[in-house]
């Protein structure tokens, strides 16, 4: 399967945030390592993985995700 890297700036174009909420607020409570995004060869670079992310956004919310908003 063919995957679809994207750089923190390509990111936001398409969702529409701006990288800095992409980097201080989804990453690693939303967009998680290994599922959303990997950092190739071990390095510091992220690169986030678009079909992943896409999935997740269209699926709807789970009682404990709403829940986790009240608590």
């Amino acid at each position: 399967m063919t995957q679809t890297y994207l750089t923190t700036a390509e990111l936001s174009t398409r969702i529409k945030y701006n990288p800095r909420t992409i980097r201080n607020q989804l990453k690693d409570s939303v967009l998680l390592e290994g599922i959303h995004y990997i950092r190739p060869f071990g390095g510091r670079k992220i690169l986030y993985v678009w079909e992943q992310i896409e999935k997740d956004m269209i699926k709807p919310l789970g009682v404990d995700q709403l829940m986790a908003g009240i608590q």
